[in-house]
């Protein structure tokens, strides 16, 4: 019998294991297991926390999409993680220094009265914009070609905005440690089919290593109201480092300052480029769900 933790970040629910007491052998088809519902516990994915490889940081983080598929990064999971050590007594520093597959991510960390964790600032770093030698060819000079898919004319624009003149949407690519294809529309993002269209983007060919979708609309109040298409995962209710690369490409694209807010379906997160440090630093809560215990 296995121990796990059922947490959530802005409804991004991950399965956490401790597997510096439990060891977890085949952790993608494990995922896919217990990430099913009505079948399985039911998530987001799996995340295992351990010990760090280097003395550089505290502890470890990987994560596994209910396809079984493995991820860089997961913003939203990096806050639970955080949460789970510090409300578990497993550790009491702060910042928490965070292992992750795209590097070592600084978590600070935010207590209610009671001493327990309520909110988690993560340094996700610099965005990376065209970095070839790392994603070549994710970036892809093709994305110009015809999409296999209808898309509305208000939603795609083409990268960068490069298609002036045919209103406000424009798209652009923003690595956060994982790939990010932000799209910005006119159109309302609660009414767009995004099973329809997310699948396909996330597989078009101008990204080998598949894409994170996010569909972003710039409101009046300068919030940016952004829904996600997860690679291996699907829809899900939030992505960190999906609110992440819209805010930098809302910046880029001219519609906010550096400081913005990102609702997403599952709540907020507040998002700050920083212009001296070129990081972006989000903020955002973590909370648990329940835990239990189930065969391996």
């Amino acid at each position: 019998m296995i121990e796990f933790t059922k947490m959530h970040g802005a409804g991004n629910d991950y399965i956490y294991v401790n597997t510096m007491k439990y060891d977890i052998p085949d952790p993608s088809a494990t995922s896919i297991a217990w990430s099913r519902p009505h079948f399985g516990i039911g998530s987001d994915g799996l995340i295992l926390i351990g010990k760090a490889s280097t003395p550089d940081a505290d502890f470890s983080m990987r994560i596994f999409n209910n396809d079984g598929s493995e991820a860089m990064m997961c913003g939203n999971g990096t806050r639970c993680v955080a949460k789970y050590l510090h409300d578990k007594g497993l550790t009491d520093k702060n910042p928490i220094r965070l292992e992750t597959l795209s590097g070592i991510k600084i978590l600070t960390l935010h207590l209610d009265k009671e001493g327990r964790v309520e909110t988690v600032t993560v340094d996700m770093g610099a965005p990376i914009l065209e970095d070839e030698t790392q994603f070549d060819p994710v970036l892809g000079k093709n994305l110009s070609t015809p999409l296999p898919l209808n898309v509305p004319l208000a939603l795609w624009r083409g990268v960068r905005g490069e298609a002036e003149g045919q209103g406000g949407g424009s798209s652009l690519f923003v690595s956060m440690g994982n790939p990010h294809y932000v799209i910005f529309t006119d159109e309302d993002v609660e009414k767009l089919p995004i099973e329809e269209y997310g699948p396909q983007l996330e597989q078009h060919p101008a990204f080998p290593q598949r894409c994170n979708i996010e569909f972003a609309q710039l409101r009046a109040d300068g919030t940016i109201r952004m829904r996600v298409w997860e690679r291996g995962s699907g829809i899900t209710l939030a992505c960190g480092t999906g609110a992440c690369a819209t805010a930098v490409a809302a910046v880029l694209t001219g519609r906010t300052g550096r400081q913005c807010t990102i609702e997403m379906d599952g709540g907020v997160l507040q998002i700050e480029w920083d212009e001296a440090t070129n990081h972006v630093m989000k903020t955002g809560p973590a909370a648990f769900v329940f835990e239990g215990a189930i065969n391996l």
